[in-house]
């Protein structure tokens, strides 16, 4: 059975072409640095991403979880976003691989005040206190939203005044550039690490890309090690990753546009409450009516094929990527109709 599954753009299925490539990528043995393919990938992301090195790594948490790895010593203390991903969907990795405690910030439909970043800034050398050792951001965040550049810019510029490093969450940020239109390169700018996905929009069945300096990437490299993350033979794993970078990112406004579509039709729904103004990437939130019979919905989903989250706390997301276009789309509207309340029900199981 084909399924639609609009549960994330993590469940992004490799394409014909990824799957050629993976069949005849020239490999070798990454530890000892000698995997051609690896090494290709690795030196074409940090062109992308405009820093000097990158790193391949498995996933976007262990992306992320490196950065504080690296960037920080055990007892420092990581300014952040108090919705952001790290915070709330990385396992509580910082406390139990870099040590690290986390100070969050309250956000504005995810952006982040820089008065309020600067007021958790730990000044001077008080013995009671931790270092601010990092500072993290996310673009696009997980909300959806993109971060507006004038506010990384300021933060950043603050995070320098300090001395501190910046870390950029860029799990969507190809996502967050093609919405603001610019090249990856003037959000990257802000940051002096990096992360990005390969395996959610770009659709590479598995992989996320680590850059920064050259210092940083060699130490975040031993320290991936330690982390059990070296590769031996990924070649066959770097090839998709190269194929997500050099030709899925300029597909990615067709997904946005299908978010938009989703939306607007979401949007003529009785009882469903979604802003339009929030739909800024692949990811669409909305809210249903308390009284939608949520156990009816998921049944009809699966009896349609489709494969999505319930809603938590009255609140569904539905994500587009390359798999999922206007008919998708349209039949996934068409079960949500028919399960609100009020509406006329019939099951559309022959």
């Amino acid at each position: 059975m084909h399924w639609i599954d609009v549960r994330s753009d993590t469940v992004t299925e490799p394409t014909l072409a990824m799957r050629e490539v993976m069949q005849y990528a020239l490999v070798g043995d990454d530890v000892y640095g000698d995997d051609p393919t690896v090494n290709a990938l690795e030196t074409q992301a940090a062109q992308k991403l405009g820093k000097p090195a990158a790193l391949f790594v498995a996933s976007g948490t262990m992306g992320n979880q490196l950065a504080l790895f690296t960037h920080c010593q055990r007892g420092d203390e990581v300014i952040l976003g108090e919705d952001c991903h790290i915070v709330w969907h990385e396992a509580g990795a910082a406390a139990v691989i870099a040590g690290v405690q986390l100070r969050t910030v309250e956000s504005q439909n995810s952006v982040l005040a820089a008065d309020e970043v600067e007021r958790r800034i730990r000044v001077g050398d008080d013995i009671h206190c931790p270092n601010t050792g990092l500072i993290c951001l996310e673009n696009a965040h997980s909300s959806g939203r993109v971060i507006p550049l004038a506010n990384m810019q300021s933060i950043y510029s603050l995070a320098q005044q300090h001395g501190i490093p910046v870390h950029l969450d860029g799990a969507r940020v190809f996502n967050a550039a093609t919405r603001l239109g610019v090249d990856v390169r003037a959000i990257t700018e802000y940051a002096d690490s990096v992360m990005c996905c390969l395996s959610k929009g770009l659709a590479a069945p598995v992989g996320s890309i680590l850059a920064g300096s050259h210092e940083f990437i060699a130490l975040a490299r031993r320290r991936r090690k330690i982390l059990g993350g070296g590769w031996r033979q990924a070649g066959v794993l770097a090839a998709p990753g190269l194929i997500a970078l050099n030709d899925m990112v300029d597909r990615l406004e067709e997904d946005h546009a299908n978010a938009t579509f989703l939306a607007q039709q979401l949007a003529e729904l009785p009882g469903i409450s979604i802003d339009l103004s929030a739909v800024e990437i692949n990811l669409v939130w909305f809210s249903v009516p308390d009284t939608l019979d949520v156990a009816l919905l998921m049944q009809q989903f699966e009896l349609a094929g489709i494969k999505a989250n319930p809603p938590e706390s009255g609140r569904m997301r539905i994500a587009t990527h390359w798999q999922v276009g206007r008919h998708e789309i349209e039949l996934i509207v068409d079960v949500l109709r028919r399960c609100l309340p009020g509406a006329p029900f019939k099951s559309n199981k022959s």
